[in-house]
């Protein structure tokens, strides 16, 4: 496959990842034309297993036969040996701290003397090493993805919940890297909260500057969701950093196609270049300016969908940091309603204000095993009246019932055909059959709210 350029003055990269299961050679080739076609630069796919990682290479080339050479990764979770098969067939493997080594988490708060946390970091040690070995010998790149949702155990009972945790769970990781002289290497922190996100990101630039670290970042809200809301949201995000000039590569995470994901991550790498607006500077049409806690934003753009991102964008830093908890939008494009409308969903994605049910709700992958767009379609319609619930679907375990610490509820996949759902982050029923799971989901809400 090819290869490109991720950091320095290049470009930023535009990527997505495939929702298809990776032992279906076919699917997975006709999906990562659709995303490249679309203008995707990197796709990648998950490898659960040691079989799909296999499959990357048959993938890899049906896909170079066909002229396709846009670089794949695969993304590792909870099993470490399937690195090492992956890295020989990809231009880039994925692996999370979180569960890279790590046992599955258990919520339960864990004691450690200095020395037995020591101890701990010489297991990572141990199995990163050759890994990065088989990167080196293969040209492979590796990028370290932190997701708030899927902390170790170990991370939280020393850090707890925290930013803080968050990016020492990610410098782990990085300071062997840097002692082992692998530096092909790309970072992401990740969250459903876009302040947790944003902060986090912060965090970690700082201290990687503290440790003469300097490596390409990743940007993304994991589990925006889909629609208006899942744009906002991811705006909101990614656009408060690449305003301020942190980020190399990013991806929009939505419930929807992952084709259509890559025309909305453009739109967010071209509007940066014009932001943030002036604040009342003289003469210009567009500008933001606070006034008694309200940030007031004037924008135009070409359509609504741009309208939306731009304001977004635009609007993120400031109520990220809480220099202004209200806005309010003018323009002469759009009727004072819908500014109205847009103005709550941009407080909403900032965490200020919740005027509607919030969905945090995962993209899919391989390893979703059901429709995640006809479950969240069913799961809207039975819940949208609950204004300021939120409420988490995720397709697997992988994040679910990390993501659950942000939600209220979750309905999460447990296997095939077989859902569990959460309290938080306590599971209240197990592998609930699917057919019966939303009613079972509304019914676990309503008897809870009474």
């Amino acid at each position: 496959m090819g290869t490109i350029a991720i950091g320095g003055d290049n470009p930023i990269r535009i990527q997505s990842m495939g929702t298809v299961d990776t032992n279906d050679t076919e699917g997975c080739v006709a999906q990562a034309k659709r995303i490249i076609d679309a203008g995707g630069e990197l796709v990648r796919f998950t490898t659960q297993g040691t079989r799909e990682a296999e499959n990357m290479k048959n993938i890899s080339a049906r896909l170079k036969a066909d002229g396709y050479m846009t670089p794949l990764v695969a993304d590792v979770h909870f099993t470490a040996h399937v690195a090492d098969v992956a890295a020989q067939y990809c231009e880039k493997v994925r692996i999370n701290p979180g569960n890279y080594v790590d046992p599955g988490r258990t919520f339960k708060h864990l004691e450690y003397t200095d020395e037995e946390y020591a101890d701990e970091l010489k297991k990572i040690e141990a199995k990163l090493v050759p890994f990065l070995n088989i990167c080196k010998e293969h040209h492979t790149a590796v990028r370290i993805g932190v997701n708030h949702g899927s902390l170790s155990d170990r991370i939280m009972s020393r850090y707890g919940d925290t930013p803080a945790g968050i990016v020492e769970s990610c410098m782990e990781f990085l300071r062997i890297f840097k002692r082992e002289h692998f530096d092909d290497v790309v970072i992401s922190i990740k969250a459903s909260n876009t302040v947790v996100m944003v902060t986090t990101v912060r965090l970690l630039v700082e201290t990687m500057d503290k440790e003469d670290m300097h490596y390409p970042l990743h940007l993304g809200v994991t589990e925006a969701g889909e629609g208006e809301d899942g744009r906002i949201k991811s705006a909101v995000g990614i656009g408060a950093l690449l305003t301020e000039g942190i980020g190399d590569t990013i991806r929009v995470s939505l419930s929807e196609e992952p084709e259509c994901e890559i025309p909305v991550a453009r739109k967010l790498v071209e509007l940066a270049k014009s932001l943030p607006l002036p604040f009342q500077k003289e003469g210009s049409q567009e500008r933001m300016y606070i006034e008694d806690d309200t940030l007031h934003l004037y924008i135009d753009a070409p359509d609504w969908e741009t309208f939306q991102l731009k304001a977004a964008m635009a609007a993120s830093s400031t109520l990220i940091d809480r220099k202004a908890t209200n806005i309010e939008i003018h323009s002469s494009q759009y009727a004072p309603l819908r500014l109205e409308e847009l103005g709550d969903a941009l407080l909403q994605a900032a965490r200020i204000k919740f005027t509607k049910t919030e969905y945090i709700s995962c993209p899919g992958c391989g390893r979703t095993l059901y429709n995640l767009q006809e479950t969240i379609a069913r799961i809207k319609a039975a819940t949208s009246h609950l204004v300021g619930v939120k409420i988490g679907i995720m397709g697997c375990i992988v994040n679910g019932p990390g993501e659950m610490a942000d939600a209220d509820y979750g309905y999460v996949g447990a296997g095939r055909g077989k859902i569990s759902l959460y309290k938080q982050k306590v599971c209240m029923e197990k592998n609930i059959p699917e057919e019966e799971a939303v009613d079972k989901l509304l019914e676990l809400i309503n008897n809870d709210r009474k």
